[in-house]
């Protein structure tokens, strides 16, 4: 199955998701925030940098949870400054 490349805006999406999960992680180590979602490290640490800027969806409710962050912090993090685009849509 070929994965159809993402649009700009997709990956600006994931910029920003990665970099509100990256400052809500503050000082606590990346292994640490993903023990406590139950995902890898590498995969929080895919997510923060953008290589990963669709991640599925249980993934991050767990990283909300886990950072205390609400899925509406995300959503309006992800859709950026002209709110034209949803994390949930």
């Amino acid at each position: 199955m070929v994965r159809t490349p993402l649009t700009p805006e997709e990956r600006a999406r994931g910029e920003r998701l990665g970099a509100l999960l990256r400052a809500a992680r503050g000082e606590r180590s990346m292994v640490e925030v993903a023990a406590a979602a139950g995902v890898s490290a590498e995969t929080l640490r895919k997510i923060e940098t953008g290589r990963a800027p669709t991640p599925a969806f249980f993934t991050v409710t767990a990283l909300a949870a886990a950072l205390g962050l609400s899925l509406e912090t995300l959503d309006a993090a992800a859709r950026g400054a002209d709110g034209s685009r949803r994390l949930t849509a």
